[in-house]
């Protein structure tokens, strides 16, 4: 009886829901938010307004949204980018709940609507005509303004919505590269001097390491595509330096798309830019070694898990153990099935970080000239085969999480256009609908003549007239065959 009660009162009004939980956090009030929305959109979308699935779903729909005006005063749901953000805190995603907020994104975006305001004294009966409006198709030209006087002509009055918005580039952008620029130097900086102490069996530092991981944490939480477009600033003699650091980037990228807290993101970290700690014990001459490696030469290389594992016990500077470290180093290249090395004698799950890592590992081992390695695979090509190869024993799970941050086509990736115009990717498109779609900088025209100021556009935009979009990738193309060095157009 109760519970007909508390329905009914939320059905005829809608001001007050039951009391909220107080040990309940905004992250998960937020995720329940968001998943009673989803509930909500796919049950008007299948059933009629009456049906008792909807109605039950708006129940639920107003019910959690009563709970968080009671204890808050106002929802204020936010997109940003790929994240959400509820009265201003950004979501945590996991596995479970990437696809459904993944779709709610999505048709946000399709009507541009950046944020979505619900004001307390919310009548149930004003979520069917909203959510209505969300599902159908996006109105051109302006699909925000159609959703915008549907909601006025409705008499919705306690939601009001926000369009998306596109910044220009401003001197806060700038800014943002220039902090990734500098984390990034700071990063080199403190892999060399950790790798080069412990080859020469010195002291580490290990606070100004922890430091410089504590600095791409942060600049991959605050501006991610910055951080991430400094991995293309690779340099041969620097390999060994830069692959652990960008390692540790891909790593805290994918660790954040999988929904890791920030300690956890910063002991993934911690853990990625040690990962190849073991190949210090190795000879220089086989790590830079150009020809074919002998038998003996692959022997070493296959001992530097077990080495890095064990050079992780000597180094001083923990106050504890580095056990989530030492993991990573020996795991790396273990395989999903055990079947690489170090070899395992019982039966063994690979860690979760350890299988972060070794996807992170891939892709910029994959995509960076090294000694044996002068032209390496285009981005898009390594993450294809790195998903498709069984061979490769990675975790298809982890390894999308990673196109979601990178896109199909990668930052740096060298693209030609229907066009005929030659591009370099400069960020992935948020929407994991259109990854397919990334911004991109024209380097050359039609003709194949460079442009002396480069315009950056999103291959996204559609023409009015057709209705389609104006530009689309045809194919990747080998940056080193044109003689262009992608890092002077995405950093």
């Amino acid at each position: 009886m109760m519970e007909g009660r508390v329905g009914s009162e939320l059905a005829t009004n809608g001001d007050r829901g039951p009391s909220p939980d107080p040990t309940e956090s905004i992250q998960d009030v937020g995720r329940r938010l968001l998943t009673g929305m989803y509930a909500a959109f796919r049950a008007l979308r299948f059933y009629p307004l009456d049906n008792d699935v909807v109605q039950r779903g708006l129940d639920e729909l107003q019910q959690i949204v009563a709970n968080v005006l009671e204890s808050e005063g106002a929802v204020e749901i936010q997109l940003v980018g790929d994240f959400f953000f509820i009265n201003e805190e950004r979501l945590r995603l996991d596995l479970r709940n990437y696809s459904t907020f993944g779709s709610i994104a999505e048709t946000l975006r399709g009507h541009e609507v950046g944020e979505i305001t619900v004001y307390r004294g919310i009548a149930r009966e004003e979520w069917p005509p909203f959510l209505s409006l969300l599902l159908r198709s996006p109105a051109e030209p302006d699909p925000f303004e159609a959703v915008q006087k549907g909601l006025e002509g409705a008499g919705v009055e306690r939601i009001r919505i926000s369009k998306i918005q596109d910044r220009p580039a401003t001197s806060d952008d700038v800014d943002a590269v220039e902090g990734a620029r500098r984390t990034y130097t700071q990063g080199v900086q403190a892999a060399k001097e950790l790798l080069t102490d412990v080859r020469l069996g010195r002291a580490v530092n290990v606070r100004k390491v922890k430091r410089a991981v504590q600095g791409i944490v942060d600049q991959v939480l605050a501006n991610e595509s910055s951080i991430v477009a400094m991995t293309h600033l690779r340099e041969f003699d620097a390999y060994t330096f830069t692959h652990s650091v960008n390692v540790c980037i891909l790593s805290v990228v994918i660790g954040q798309r999988l929904g890791l807290g920030r300690n956890d993101l910063y002991d993934l970290g911690l853990g990625a830019l040690f990962h190849d700690v073991g190949k210090m014990r190795i000879p220089e001459s086989t790590l830079n070694k150009t020809g074919k490696l002998t038998e003996e030469d692959w022997r070493l290389l296959r001992r530097h898990p077990s080495d890095g594992m064990l050079e992780l016990f000597e180094v001083k500077g923990f106050s504890d153990l580095p056990l989530r470290q030492m993991l990573m180093a020996y795991e790396h290249h273990m395989k999903l099935d055990l079947t690489g090395y170090p070899p395992s004698r019982r039966p063994r799950e690979v860690g979760l970080y350890s299988r972060i890592v070794a996807v992170a590992d891939a892709f910029d081992a994959g995509t960076s000239i090294r000694s044996y390695q002068y032209r390496p695979s285009p981005p898009d090509e390594v993450l294809k085969e790195m998903l498709e190869n069984p061979v490769r024993g990675l975790d298809r799970t982890v390894v999308k999480a990673l196109i979601t941050a990178t896109g199909v086509y990668p930052v740096g990736t060298l693209v030609i256009l229907d066009t005929f115009e030659l591009a370099v990717v400069t960020r992935a498109n948020p929407d994991p609908a259109r990854l397919h779609q990334p911004q991109v900088k024209i380097i050359s025209d039609t003709m194949g003549m460079p442009l002396a100021d480069p315009p950056v556009v999103r291959l996204d935009q559609i023409d009015p007239r057709t209705g389609e979009p104006r530009r689309s990738i045809i194919k990747t193309a080998d940056a080193n065959r044109y003689g262009i060095r992608v890092a002077d157009y995405v950093t």
